[in-house]
């Protein structure tokens, strides 16, 4: 199967973005809807991508040498590497470290602002958090409201981010 351009340029991302969803994919690709994404995924990938146990959209090993692009979590002796849009990278360096206290969305929003001068949503701030605790690498504690923090020390993870 002979892909083109565009299909292989979106391979490359949910190699690159794995695991991930629908949503993020949509906001990736510039589509309509999550349903637009599906369509898509059906009837141009499906030889390359399937859904693990928890529906998270994942690159076949095929995908991964086909697109050569390194996959979005690699571990090794250095520790953990992930590579996540610049946004979710913000959110990875500012957010609570294992040993220190969970900090909820806006906490995390009022340091992005401090930090790097940005003012995204609390929205968009929520999705980065859930997609880097779908990673492994942030846990969620309930509190009044759920709250987030690093599982890793930040030494042991390195985080690169996307185009």
């Amino acid at each position: 199967m002979t892909l083109s351009e565009e299909a292989t340029e979106r391979l490359a991302d949910i190699v690159s973005l794995q695991p991930t969803k629908n949503g993020e994919l949509q906001e990736r690709w510039g589509l309509e809807s999550g349903s637009d994404v599906h369509q898509y995924l059906e009837n141009e990938l499906s030889a390359y991508y399937y859904r693990d146990e928890n529906s998270l959209i994942r690159a076949t090993p095929d995908a991964a040498d086909l697109v050569d692009v390194d996959p979005g979590i690699e571990g090794g002796e250095e520790g953990t590497v992930i590579r996540v849009p610049e946004l979710q990278g913000q959110v990875f360096e500012v957010l609570a470290g294992p040993e220190e206290r969970s900090q909820s969305v806006v906490s995390v929003l009022q340091d992005l602002r401090a930090e790097f001068g940005i003012d995204p949503e609390a929205g968009e701030v929520r999705a980065a958090l859930q997609s880097l605790k779908r990673k492994g690498i942030v846990e969620v504690e309930y509190r009044t409201v759920p709250t987030f923090r690093k599982t890793a020390p930040r030494e042991d993870v390195t985080v690169e981010t996307l185009e």
